[in-house]
């Protein structure tokens, strides 16, 4: 008899963790759902079925453990909201689900979907009157329950009823799809959604008279259903993350393996190991040993200690696959990026190092693009360096005049170090300029120039990194927008392919208007337009065959001919019509200066400056559109054009 009574114990301990585990996850999931996506219909009707299994399993978790029969009877209440309401919510997401297959309600779906909803919350607010459920059974049949009436009974076949309706619009939407993963993504929905259904009618049988006879069998179906409703909770939550996010599988695994992790599994794991070390407690007489805090903290720890020792050799293995290799390289460029101030505060270490071994009393590393200063870091006797000239004029004077010279070279008070890399097209560019205010007049020992030259071989370096990574970034940027359009169109097109001939592509890519600006006003030449994200584009890079394989001037190119198709026809004027020409011409291509071209346009600088972005944004549609004949979209493009025309 005790074997059985410590039995019956251990069961029913076991199942009110997993009740809480259930009502854990069921939170975080909501969490998870709610937070990236939670503007798209499909999550918004899947947080609702959410909700309702988090009334259920809390309702019955703080039930199970309350003492006061007004405690219980209330959580129990909640726990029959929940079940109450589960039909309609589930009727209402299969009713989503089959519009985005592309089978939209014709009225008489979507009028059902309310009535419904209008029935299920007439059964949840008489719960609380006693009618839809009676009150507290006096007796635990083996655990507490609310006693049932013949509403209750109609309610349950209402229940299969209204599930079996939600089955059948399941499965018209997974006929419906074409894809195999998006089948294979549907059929993960309908088992989840039946999975969670069906487990959820065990809590219509509590207090059932065969289960109060036979308790291991009611917890043993108790266990079961709660391991599947976890299992198929995480399932749902993850075929539902692919609806209105552009995130790839792996991403969306991923990420979903790392908050189940540090959220639901933890907290799960935490709360049944301080429930064991509680009911141990209760056993020596002592219901809050002290085993229960140090067991939480514990277990809270050792578990994170794990996360962060495995989870990351588990990720790999099961959510990289084959392109592991590539995701690793891509994933570790963060880590090794150099950004502008990591490369700033090498340059001044590398000038202070410098300096103590001439010694001299400052420094300064000054950054060149062609052959324009863009930054200059200092380090020592800042009024001296002030004395020194840094310009492009300096720069340029020190080249022409330096002959042969290479290494530590010795100019008018200076000590000079040239920066210079031989690129792989064996031409040799000069990327920096060590500089260093004399103080004393010795000579350098052969030591020291050698850890000098050393130092300035790996400032060379750093700079020659830092402008690849730019270049690297600047291409991920203009490859950004028609990933982000392939991968909205992958995601919209998953359950529904209809969607694929209608799907447009955004035309004016972000941040595109700022690229154009830059390249306008370098567009003589300097940085912003030799290192403009818009060299990446395919029609610069076709136009470029016309330029002896010079990008930058197949880009200005590009511009130029942008400018001009914006040019209204006829003969020039300074009138309203040739404003934004008139600008982008006098501006950029003559490059005049702005009050000039307010003066000689007749506007002031103010209606200038707002007149000169509507100029840039155009010159930036048109070499959209002309991107997009490009890459094949002509008769997208043709359309807006026409469209253009009609319009003026």
């Amino acid at each position: 008899m005790l074997l059985m009574i410590d039995l019956s114990l251990v069961l029913e301990t076991l199942n009110q963790i997993l009740y809480a585990g259930v009502a854990i996850t069921a939170i975080a999931l909501l969490m998870y759902a709610t937070g990236f996506n939670f503007k798209d219909r499909i999550v918004q009707t899947f947080a609702l079925i959410l909700v309702c299994v988090v009334l259920i399993y809390t309702g019955e978790t703080v039930a199970g453990v309350s003492t006061k029969p007004e405690f219980i009877q209330f959580w129990l209440q909640l726990k029959w909201v929940g079940l109450m309401m589960l039909p309609a919510v589930y009727l209402h997401f299969s009713h989503t689900l089959l519009t985005l297959s592309g089978r939209p309600s014709r009225g008489r779906r979507k009028t059902l979907v309310w009535l419904t909803y209008i029935l299920t919350g007439l059964f949840a607010v008489l719960i609380f009157f006693g009618i839809s459920i009676g009150g507290l059974a006096p007796d635990r049949a083996p655990i507490y329950y609310l006693e049932r009436n013949q509403l209750t009974f109609y309610f349950g076949i209402f229940y299969i009823v209204v599930m079996a309706m939600v089955s059948y619009n399941l499965i018209r939407a997974m006929i419906r799809t074409v894809t195999k993963t998006g089948l294979r993504r549907m059929i993960y929905l309908f088992l989840g959604a039946a999975a969670i259904a069906i487990t959820s009618i065990i809590f219509l049988f509590h207090g059932n008279t065969w289960f109060s006879f036979h308790p291991y069998w009611f917890w043993f179906f108790s266990i079961l259903c709660s391991l599947i409703t976890d299992f198929f909770l995480i399932l749902m939550t993850y075929t539902v993350s692919f609806f209105g996010l552009l995130w790839t599988d792996r991403q969306i695994k991923s990420r979903l393996f790392r908050w189940l992790l540090r959220g639901p599994i933890t907290a799960a794991i935490v709360l049944g190991l301080t429930t064991v070390a509680r009911r141990y407690g209760e056993l020596q007489g002592d219901a809050y040993s002290f085993y229960v805090p140090i067991v939480m903290v514990g277990g809270m720890l050792l578990i994170q200690y794990a996360i962060n020792l495995f989870s990351p050799y588990i990720e790999k293995s099961f959510f990289w696959g084959d392109d592991r290799k590539d995701l690793e390289t891509i994933q570790s460029l963060q880590d090794r990026m150099l950004t502008n101030r990591d490369l700033y505060q090498f340059l001044e270490t590398t000038a202070a190092l410098i300096s103590d071994r001439l010694p001299v009393s400052g420094g300064f590393i000054a950054l060149l693009e062609g052959e324009k200063v863009v930054k200059t870091i200092s380090s020592g006797d800042q009024k001296a360096i002030e004395e020194v000239e840094i310009s492009d004029d300096f720069i340029k004077q020190i080249q022409d005049n330096r002959g042969e010279q290479e290494g530590l070279i010795e100019w008018d008070g200076l000590y000079l170090v040239p920066l210079e890399f031989t690129f792989e097209d064996g031409k040799n560019r000069l990327l920096g300029l060590c500089g260093f205010v004399r103080n004393e007049n010795r000579e350098v020992e052969e030591t020291d120039r050698e850890a000098i030259l050393q130092l300035a071989e790996r400032a060379t370096l750093a700079i020659k990194d830092h402008a690849l990574q730019k270049q690297v970034i600047q291409s991920l940027s203009a490859l950004q927008t028609e990933v982000d359009y392939l991968q909205n169109l992958r995601a919209v097109t998953s359950f529904n392919v209809d969607k694929l001939q209608n799907f447009q592509q955004p035309e004016l890519p972000e941040g595109m208007a700022a690229w154009v600006k830059d390249a306008l006003t370098h567009y003589w030449g300097g940085p912003k337009l030799t290192n403009n994200p818009l060299m990446q584009f395919k029609v610069v890079e076709e136009k470029s065959g016309n330029q002896d394989g010079n990008r930058t001037n197949a880009l200005r190119s590009v511009l130029t001919e942008a400018i001009e198709l914006i040019k209204p026809g006829g003969e020039r004027k300074f009138t309203s019509e040739w404003l934004l020409y008139n600008i982008l011409d006098l501006k950029f291509l003559q490059g005049k200066k702005v009050r000039d071209v307010a003066r000689k346009l007749a506007v002031s600088e103010a209606d200038l400056y707002r007149k000169q972005k509507i100029a840039i944004e155009s010159v930036a549609q048109k070499i959209a559109d002309m991107e997009a004949s490009a890459n094949g979209n002509g008769d997208q493009t043709e359309t807006a054009d026409q469209a253009e025309e009609k319009q003026s």
